[in-house]
């Protein structure tokens, strides 16, 4: 992880300019609100004294999200730009504010008073230094007494930022820090899609899978001056967060507990191959190696689940086409794909032959049981896989047809470049 860098920064003499011929701004500090009367006009005042007392060129925005308390009107007393921001969700006030915003650089934070907006020139330096992504650090600044749960600062956050740095190698240790700050030009790069809580997490996942310089400064945690409940819920906010990473993250949701189930199917179906085994006591037989059968036919599916979703997933833009599961689509043509699925059938039908020619040589009449399944379970099997791999391969081949709009990197990569290694996976 890079550390912030400290560059100085020329100051400009008087106070920032204002107004429609004003120079452009250098930041814009975005706080989204809803139903913040006791705290925002605080929060406004401590940005404006940064501005002031740095000589930075910048406006304070506060994105509205329907409050109903006087939030807004508070804000615009205290001299803010206010925005009305209709789609309910934190994404979706803070996505308005950052729309808004006319500086180069933007920092967002919540309008609860728990983070100093005075104290934001590190972010400001590591952004100036070319950081496309500063993170505040809660666990390396300070955390003041009532301001985070202890289930949240024992379990919750350390658990999701671990699964986070696991999942998409970021560099990150602190993912649902509220105070971050990016420049403008790396905001329109990650095309956030979310309009709830997941959109924190989203910002760290994308700016990570695509290789964007992130840095981390320390900052300090308050308790929240209002009094009213806050609108986190421990569980439901902290299950989406989980559920946005594992969704964004097919190798692990998918494809290694897929490849998993199906390691485990085919060594237990080949140590029954050749008859009944014993394990102490207990005789393991065809029941044995119909649920190895099993196995191996759920760990396909969810192989194939992982390709499909990570190749939806690029051609709509919810995830950049460098990260998750591209290797297979680049080399799983539709002609590989028709190949192995015929040849899959034609080994499935091949072994029904087997068993009908087993049953001929009883005149058709009853079969021993144990032998026969110990034929049809792999044939059926096979069948059943090579289906699955033809009409998988056809759903991938229409996801990959161009279309008007499609962006470039989205594109099928064409053939004499398939044998090129594939960039970082997630």
């Amino acid at each position: 992880m890079d550390s912030a860098p400290t560059v100085p920064r020329p100051a400009a003499p008087g106070p920032p300019p204002t107004g429609a011929a004003a120079a452009p701004l250098r930041l814009s500090i975005v706080m989204p609100c809803l139903n913040e009367a006791e705290t925002v006009a605080s929060c406004i005042r401590k940005a404006q004294q940064f501005l002031a007392t740095h000589r930075v060129a910048g406006e304070v925005i506060v994105a509205d999200n329907g409050s109903t308390d006087g939030s807004a009107a508070l804000a615009r007393q205290a001299g803010a730009r206010v925005v009305p921001a209709p789609i309910r969700g934190y994404g979706g006030a803070l996505q308005a504010g950052i729309a808004a915003a006319r500086g180069q650089f933007i920092v967002m934070g919540d309008a609860d008073d728990s983070y100093d907006f005075g104290a934001l020139e590190s972010f400001l330096e590591a952004l100036e230094g070319g950081c496309d992504l500063v993170m505040g650090n809660r666990f390396a600044g300070a955390i003041q007494p009532q301001a985070m749960p202890r289930l949240h600062r024992l379990v919750g956050n350390p658990l999701l930022s671990g699964l986070g740095r696991l999942f998409f190698r970021s560099p990150v240790r602190d993912f649902h820090c509220g105070l971050r700050g990016f420049s403008k030009a790396a905001y329109a790069r990650l095309d956030l899609q979310t309009m709830g809580m997941e959109f924190a997490s989203e910002m760290v996942v994308k700016a990570s899978l695509l290789g964007l310089r992130i840095a981390e400064v320390p900052v300090t945690l308050a308790p929240a001056g209002r009094t009213r409940p806050p609108h986190l819920r421990t569980w439901r906010d902290g299950w989406r967060h989980l559920r946005f990473m594992l969704l964004y993250s097919p190798r692990w949701l998918f494809l290694y507990p897929g490849f998993a189930l199906m390691l485990a199917g085919l060594s237990v179906g080949l140590w029954l191959a050749g008859g009944p085994r014993s394990v102490g006591s207990v005789v393991l037989d065809v029941h044995t190696l119909l649920y190895a059968a099993l196995a191996m036919l759920i760990g396909a599916q969810s192989v194939w689940f992982a390709i499909l979703a990570r190749a939806f997933a690029t051609r709509t833009g919810l995830l950049p086409a460098q990260g998750g599961v591209p290797a297979a689509t680049r080399w799983l043509t539709l002609e590989w794909g028709l190949g192995a699925g015929a040849l899959l059938i034609v080994a499935g039908l091949a072994g029904s032959l087997y068993a009908v020619g087993l049953w001929s040589q009883q005149s058709f009449g009853p079969l021993e049981p144990t032998r026969v399944l110990r034929t049809i379970i792999p044939a059926i099997l096979a069948l059943t896989l090579g289906c699955q791999v033809v009409l998988g391969s056809f759903f991938l081949s229409i996801l990959g047809l161009p279309r008007r709009g499609t962006p470039p990197e989205a594109q099928p990569a064409p053939a004499q470049t398939r044998a090129q290694p594939d960039p970082p996976a997630t």
